[in-house]
């Protein structure tokens, strides 16, 4: 979720600022992060296979008692890394970076202190290669064949300076599976910026979330990195994006994804492993940024997206088509003012963006050291609705909904002469980058009569609820079931709830749970339908899975869970090699889908 940091930083010539890290020495560096994964012994290795990767050699650990200690054992040194050594600028460089993180822009307020950003489950690990996972309870039904994979930050180095949540590297964790066996695999995505620090061995980017909080710090940040791109240290031509927020397939092509950048094209290996393409402009069309949550229609293979920022036009819409080629864009200048519009949502006829009170905040970030991101109190959020193959804005509407802020769309269709929208509601938007465990995110189903212009809204349910998904054949069209992520507080998710939103007559509509247990924490959960290609299938025949982690225990596992029972039961429960840390989205492509790649 590296939402609006292309945003930002295309306000400066350089179209980039400079964090990093620094080395204060030419002597040495950190090369990666590396975090000892559990506190209790590993488990009996596995039958070798002919698709099982060398595993790692494992080492018990102490247990993860305090903050501190979890940083700290993160910052273990690994292998060296071939790389040149750094010149003179960039040792002096590094020399004035590790100035401005430890004397002019501290990690002073927990949001951005790497200490308490990176405890517990949040702390980065390393690269894993294919490794077997055991089936502790349970089988994996037929329709797992495929891959669950799901992204999220990852540091490639330990920060010395403010680092917020947002500003990891991308790594995906993928669960390959394959006639009742699972195997997991860690990979970052390849991205220009992972690969100039790996190759330099230290960081050279920015951490825009967290690095330009205050006129100081964004005035000192700003100059160094304008530097570096004058030595040619990075070209920000290439891409300044991280690639850690989601992934989509469409055009039978599989992306890392993150709004600041362009797509990464991925592959899967046959034994399970992952590997960066590269970076994909599908022949020149896509020159910008991309939202990290395209919606592509089941029924025509169509992807619908967007991109914006703080410049007109503040956001624009475009389409691609089933074989994957990119439509012409659609400016949409009647958005006045720039907003944090990470999601969206389609129905047959429409695009509907919500243009939400959070924003960038340029006046907040100098005078009080704010995030450049921040919510504007005066501002009246609206719903604009646009059809979906609009040449131009011309047919663009727009609704006021006052108090009305989504990161996340669920689902929306069509009905007669209106529109609906199913969408978590954040009832605390001023908390979104401070604060996330003062968020509560309340779904609502609003509903636009266009016609009147009469915009209803009715409340789902009162739990704290967010991260939700539903069946993927019914994007765009009209669905009963939705399966939401239950903050406790987010970004911790303690379980998974099961809503009906087909008759939402002022009652609590959960009509089915799973929670974790105590010290248990999960992820967003994805649907898989049991039976993809029978039409007849009731909607809620499938099955949910995530990744579970036990902090008591140390230990993560991949959890199956049947959708269509009263208590969401498990129906398989693997216990994966190593830790998987917590992240933002994830997808399953099925293994006919993976062959395509």
């Amino acid at each position: 979720m590296d939402a609006f940091s292309s945003s930002f930083l295309s306000t400066f010539p350089t179209q980039n600022l400079s964090l990093s890290p620094a080395i204060a020495t030419p002597k040495f560096s950190i090369s990666s992060v590396r975090i000892e994964e559990r506190p209790s012994s590993p488990p009996p290795a596995s039958k070798p296979t002919s698709t099982k990767a060398p595993q790692p050699p494992k080492t018990p650990s102490p247990p993860l008692t305090t903050k501190a200690r979890d940083y700290n054992n993160a910052s273990t040194f690994s292998a060296a890394k071939k790389r040149t050594d750094p010149t003179l600028p960039a040792v002096i460089f590094n020399a004035l970076d590790d100035i401005i993180n430890n004397f002019i822009d501290p990690p002073l307020r927990p949001s951005v202190d790497p200490k308490h950003v990176l405890s517990n489950n949040f702390a980065p690990v390393d690269e894993l290669p294919p490794t077997e996972c055991e089936i502790i309870q349970g089988s994996l039904p037929p329709c797992l064949d495929g891959a669950y994979i799901r992204n999220g930050p990852n540091p490639q180095y330990l920060p010395r300076g403010p680092y917020h949540l947002f500003d990891g590297d991308g790594m995906l964790h993928s669960v390959r599976i394959s006639k009742g066996r699972a195997v997991l695999c860690s990979r970052y995505v390849k991205t220009y910026k992972y690969t100039i620090e790996r190759d330099a061995g230290y960081p050279i980017l920015p951490n825009v979330f967290s690095g330009f909080n205050g006129l100081t710090a964004s005035a000192t940040r700003g100059a160094l990195s304008a530097a570096r791109v004058f030595t040619g240290q990075y070209n920000p031509a290439n891409g300044i994006g991280l690639a850690n927020t989601s992934l989509a397939f469409f055009g039978n092509q599989l992306y890392a994804l993150g709004e600041s950048d362009l797509p990464y094209s991925l592959r899967l290996t046959s034994n399970g492993d992952i590997q960066t393409l590269g970076r994909h402009d599908f022949d020149g069309k896509l020159f910008m940024s991309m939202t990290a949550h395209p919606k592509i229609d089941p029924e025509t293979g169509e992807a619908f997206a967007f991109r914006y920022g703080p410049l007109p036009p503040f956001l624009t819409y475009f389409r691609f088509d089933a074989n994957g080629k990119k439509q012409p864009d659609v400016p949409i200048f009647s958005m006045v003012t720039p907003s944090f519009l990470h999601d969206f949502a389609i129905t047959k006829k429409y695009a509907i963006f919500v243009d939400i009170q959070i924003g960038m905040n340029p006046i907040d970030m100098i005078t009080k050291g704010a995030s450049p991101v921040g919510l504007d109190p005066s501002k009246v959020p609206r719903i604009g609705v646009i059809p979906r193959y609009a040449k131009d804005e011309t047919e663009m509407r727009w609704f006021d909904v006052p108090g009305f802020n989504i990161i996340h769309a669920i689902n929306a269709w069509d009905e007669e002469d209106a529109i609906v929208m199913v969408a978590p509601n954040i009832l605390s938007a001023e908390h979104t980058m401070e604060r996330m465990d003062l968020i509560h995110a309340s779904v609502e189903k609003v509903r636009i009569d266009l016609k009147t212009g009469i915009v209803s809204r009715q409340p789902i349910s009162t739990r704290n609820l967010d991260f939700a998904v539903f069946n993927p054949a019914y994007v765009g069209k009209k669905n009963k079931y939705v399966y939401a992520a239950v903050g406790d507080p987010m970004p911790k998710i303690s379980g998974v709830v099961k809503l009906d939103v087909s008759n939402v007559e002022h009652k609590e509509c959960i009509v089915a749970s799973r929670m974790f247990g105590p010290g248990c924490y999960g992820g967003e959960p994805f649907f898989v339908a049991r039976e993809p290609k029978n039409l007849e299938a009731d909607e809620d025949d499938g099955y949910l899975v995530t990744y579970v982690h036990d902090e008591k225990a140390g230990e993560s596992s991949f959890l199956v869970m049947d959708a269509k029972s009263p208590r969401l039961d498990i129906v398989a429960d693997v216990r994966l090699p190593r830790r998987v840390p917590y992240g933002f989205h994830g997808l399953f492509v099925k293994e006919s889908d993976l062959n395509k790649l």
